[in-house]
């Protein structure tokens, strides 16, 4: 087995095609996401169009049945002007698909580029549901799409919450309140019995269900690799009857629909394919739009693209995209956002994982230049796989399980 996948750019085409003269290509049909959706009159949505196949010249118009209920401008943004129902259609050359809109009675609201992360939540392409998961799919193997929480999880040993085999345990897991958010340095409480604040790095399989590690609490620091092996022998992942060791399947997330069982932790074969196999939208010129690393604000990360996404017209050109860095001192820290243009991507359905940097015993090294994340599988008897990326690398490969790594949660999508 490889120590470690390097993710690879590749040139990959939507399938599809429409037989015709060898010197022309043809667009054999348009898709338009979602194909339905309920607004409160003021509200917004950002559709999006897949055009197949992906290499055929094409232009896109949008058009409004009833512009009296909702308008649709250039780049597929809808807004709920009246009560009533019309249909959107989006015509790419002569083929073309239809979302239909309904239209019902709210309270009115200033139309914006994004859409609203808070209830009452709109079936559009981006932001999150009330259960924090994001509206915007993305796959992670073939047939399998998953949704992504809104922020790092977060523990703090206050309160109660409930756990997957019954009953409640002592304190409470969360959903960071944005997706730029991370702990940083207060991770080196973490031993401290006085210390009552959150923390968001955590060693291997420390869901809190002991599985017959010696390790498995969200807050222990063991520097002995063999504490984490969960069920008491280094083969088990965290998955089928050793499920109870990932984060989001034991454990009730206060802020993430509150039942143990809605979450879980992506395997490395799913960062794998997620990041450099999946089909994905074209955007400013990059085709299979996958992953970019950006700067937030002042926070430097990895942004994650959902299958299906239209670039917001208010937003920088992409740059960086599926950029995968192998050649020591290559550096690819030049995509700057802004705040206003962050809150347009993520309303086009964007996932942001910030550089938290990585906990080893009580000390916390490389916050806001360093991101790794967890997955469900080990690999040698010190190791388990993660998502790792600095400015100049972005790998799937194996770390020791004692150190503490961010966890970003995802649910199966229906």
């Amino acid at each position: 087995m490889k120590r470690f996948s390097i993710i690879a750019v590749l040139s990959c085409v939507l399938l599809g095609f429409l037989g015709c003269h060898p010197d022309e290509v043809l667009v054999d049909s348009v898709i338009v996401r979602p194909d339905s959706v309920e607004l409160t009159v003021g509200s917004t949505c950002q559709l999006a169009a897949v055009v197949l196949p992906s290499d055929a010249p094409y232009e896109l118009n949008w058009r409004s049945s009833r512009p009296a209920v909702a308008t649709v401008n250039a780049n597929g943004l809808l807004t709920a002007v009246a009560l009533g129902e019309c249909d959107i259609t989006v015509y790419a050359n002569d083929k073309s698909d239809v979302c239909h809109v309904t239209v019902v009675s709210g309270d009115p609201t200033t139309p914006t580029d994004t859409i609203a992360p808070e209830p009452p939540q709109d079936s559009c392409v981006g932001g999150f549901d009330q259960n924090g998961a994001s509206n915007a799919l993305f796959s992670v193997a073939a047939g399998r799409q998953v949704r992504f929480s809104k922020g790092n999880l977060q523990y703090c040993p206050s309160g109660l919450h409930s756990v997957a085999t019954g009953g409640t345990e002592s304190g409470t897991w969360r959903f960071a309140e944005n997706q730029w958010d991370y702990i940083g340095q207060d991770n080196a409480n973490i031993a401290s019995p006085s210390y009552k604040g959150w923390i968001d790095l955590f060693g291997w399989g420390t869901s809190g269900w002991n599985s017959g590690a010696n390790a498995y609490q969200p807050r222990d620091t063991s520097s002995t690799y063999e504490d984490y092996y969960i069920g008491g022998t280094s083969e088990n992942d965290l998955t089928g009857e050793y499920a109870n060791a990932d984060w989001g399947v034991y454990n009730a997330i206060s802020n993430g629909g509150n039942q143990p069982g809605m979450w879980r932790t992506l395997t490395s074969d799913e960062w794998t394919y997620l990041l450099e196999t999946r089909s994905a939208s074209t955007a400013c010129g990059y085709d299979n739009v996958r992953c970019s690393k950006a700067t937030v604000g002042d926070v430097y990360g990895l942004i994650i693209f959902p299958d299906v996404y239209v670039h917001p017209s208010g937003v920088s050109t992409l740059l960086n995209v599926n950029v995968n860095v192998n050649e020591s001192g290559v550096a690819d820290d030049t995509y700057v956002l802004t705040m206003n243009e962050w809150d347009q991507m993520q309303g086009a359905g964007c996932i942001f994982l910030p550089t938290a940097g990585i906990r080893d015993g009580t000390e916390v090294y490389y916050d806001g230049s360093y991101g790794c994340y967890s997955s469900a599988n080990s690999l040698y008897n010190c190791t388990a796989m993660c998502l790792s990326f600095t400015n100049n690398s972005l790998m799937i490969m194996d770390a020791l399980r004692t150190y503490g790594f961010s966890v970003r949660l995802v649910m199966d999508s229906d």
